[in-house]
């Protein structure tokens, strides 16, 4: 076949290919358009999932009757006019394609009035067919109706959805975009039955409450910081409204709602040991630079973007959300639930919740059964009773000298108060707020953890050397962890090489675990194996490093069934206050709850 031009036509539905996914898509370039005019009120109207009609109309500040025929060509916009023009994009859009491509698989209908006019004009597109325009009547504004997308497409049709999966799609970019305009009241039309109506707000935190649920108030922390001319602001939510997916976790830049791996990874980062691997921070963060910084030009869709300094972001979102949240007290406080109805995040009889560094409590929040150590139960050889009070404090001021970060803070037991042991399971005791009970397990190991992450950071652990070495059976997957964690193991204080072509030899082991009478075979063999099937990002030494520490402090710290004497209780209670994030283990679950006095005494009837 010869080289040949393709025609308008067909190069716009090439295009819409990337910019006209699906109708959530036609929905999102519709409304960023609106927005653009400066409108102020929006309402779109779906019928069948987006397939059957789409029609949003604003009250913004209208197209020209001459503009509406270069409204619907191909890269004609209102927005830019020249190259440096990219470089401070400050609009939702500048490319010019969106009408374009919409016109080339769908019939739209554009019917606009600008303030100046008496009257509207309209304008229908279907393919290369074009009617208009033409005067009409209508309010200022625009109101675009989309029919039959996809209609002439049928190859684009079969890989839609079901009416209602593409309208919750639709559904969760209308609320994506309203959270970021709070000025602009949104309603959104389903089957002609309305399914979302925000009306206009002051300030971003009540539109957002508007949309993820007023019950989310008294959990979401305020954030608002500023580095290196880069604003970092919004909402982050406590440990214990993280959710099983991201859904509910939302990155803006200069207004625009973007997806960037980046900063997602510096969210999670700033929640790491806070909540659990499988679990998603609840945060809405708002990023405000200029646009000179960040290139918007990387994908049709806009939802990427490229920055000059993605390291800078990255830092900028990760201490702002870690700072918002060393800031709160993050001990979840149990607060019993008024009536039945329970939260889809499973069955309970208590409601967790958060009490921020104001002090009142807060009721919501995750399944209290998920807070559990899965590593409560696991067996471990028997050790001595004691928590090495002396090495503890030893290690305390071996790093004395290394700077600190700013630890998480929140309120402790009183020293002189007495603690009960309970199913040699948990350990309960009292504060100036109520009751609080402990996780031995889940404490103990951020003890041990925390311990270990400062003792490293000032050199290798302190090892002991084997009489004999001891030797365990290897497999390829015990040699190949090996390998990869060679760099690493004298940092950890062990000493281990291959002795055979089916086995290896331990030379040393850590003093800390050696004292806690940690299996020296088992924990080797368990290391070099999870390293060898993948389970340590050994690639990130840092990363691989906390990891094998989280290893040890699980298998050093003390377990479920563990009977603890009166002195061994006060050791625990008195570690408590010596630690960085002894709220929550090193996997993220909780260590300690509260009952809050107010609590007991709606209980008993003296409220």
């Amino acid at each position: 076949m010869p080289i040949q031009r393709l025609s308008p036509l067909l190069v716009n539905q090439i295009a819409a290919g990337e910019v006209v996914e699906r109708p959530a898509s036609v929905v999102k370039e519709l409304i960023e358009n609106a927005i653009d005019a400066d409108a102020n009120h929006l309402r779109i109207e779906i019928d069948r999932g987006g397939l059957e009609r789409i029609q949003i109309a604003d009250d913004g500040s209208g197209i020209a009757e001459e503009e509406l025929p270069l409204a619907v060509e191909s890269h004609a916009t209102s927005k830019i006019s020249t190259p440096t023009d990219l470089d401070g994009v400050s609009t939702m859009g500048f490319r010019g394609e969106a009408l374009a491509s919409i016109t080339s698989v769908a019939r739209v209908e554009i019917r606009s009035r600008t303030p100046g006019s008496d009257h509207a004009s309209v304008i229908e597109v279907e393919g290369d067919r074009q009617e208009g325009p033409r005067p009409a009547s209508g309010p200022v504004g625009t109101m675009v109706t989309v029919h039959q997308l996809f209609g002439h497409v049928p190859a684009r049709r079969k890989f839609m959805k079901s009416e209602p999966a593409e309208m919750r799609r639709i559904s969760r970019i209308v609320q994506r975009i309203a959270m970021s305009h709070p000025d602009i009241a949104f309603t959104l039309v389903s089957n002609g039955r309305t399914t979302l109506e925000l009306p206009q707000r002051s300030n971003a935190r009540m539109r957002i409450l508007d949309v993820m649920g007023n019950e989310l108030d008294s959990q979401m922390l305020d954030l608002d910081t500023t580095r290196d001319g880069v604003r970092l602001w919004g909402l982050v939510g406590l440990p214990e409204v993280a959710r099983p997916t991201s859904q509910h976790q939302q990155i803006y830049l200069n207004g625009r709602p973007i997806n960037d791996r980046s900063l997602s990874h510096a969210l999670r980062e700033a929640y790491r040991g806070l909540i659990e691997p499988s679990r998603h921070p609840t945060a809405i963060l708002f990023i405000q630079m200029d646009p000179s910084r960040v290139d918007v030009n990387v994908h049709p869709a806009k939802t990427e973007v490229r920055f000059r300094d993605d390291r800078l972001l990255h830092s900028v979102v990760r201490r702002g959300v870690l700072e918002c949240l060393e800031s709160a007290d993050l001990t979840p406080s149990i607060g019993v639930m008024p009536t039945p109805d329970l939260p889809s995040s499973g069955s309970r009889l208590f409601g967790v919740a958060g009490r921020h560094s104001g002090g009142s409590a807060v009721s919501g929040g995750g399944s209290g059964a998920s807070h559990r150590s899965a590593t409560s139960s696991s067996s471990s050889a028997a050790g001595p009773r004691g928590f090495e009070m002396e090495e503890a404090r030893r290690l305390e001021q071996e790093v004395s000298e290394i700077p600190q970060a700013a630890s998480i803070s929140m309120p402790s037991p009183s020293p002189r108060s007495t603690a009960l042991q309970v199913h040699k399971t948990f350990v309960v005791t009292e504060d100036e707020h109520g009751l609080v009970i402990i996780d031995q397990h889940a404490l103990h190991e951020r003890v041990m953890f925390e311990k270990l992450l400062e003792r490293v950071s000032s050199g290798p652990l302190a090892s002991q050397q084997m009489l004999v070495p001891e030797i365990i059976d290897a497999g390829d997957g015990h040699f190949e962890g090996l390998e990869q964690l060679s760099p690493l193991l004298p940092r950890l204080g062990l000493d281990v090489s291959p002795s055979g072509p089916r086995s290896i030899s331990i030379h040393a082991f850590p003093s800390l675990l050696m004292e806690r009478r940690v299996a020296v075979g088992a924990f080797v063999s368990d290391l070099l194996e999870r390293a060898g099937s993948g389970g340590i990002p050994v690639r990130d030494h840092e990363e691989a490093l906390r990891e094998v520490l989280d290893m040890m402090a699980c298998k050093a710290a003390v377990k479920a069934g563990d009977q603890l004497t009166a002195q061994e209780l006060a050791d625990l209670l008195e570690m408590r206050e010596l630690v960085e994030r002894s709220s929550n283990c090193p996997h993220g679950r909780p260590t300690t709850l509260r009952l809050s006095i107010e609590d007991l005494e709606r209980q008993f009837g003296r409220r």
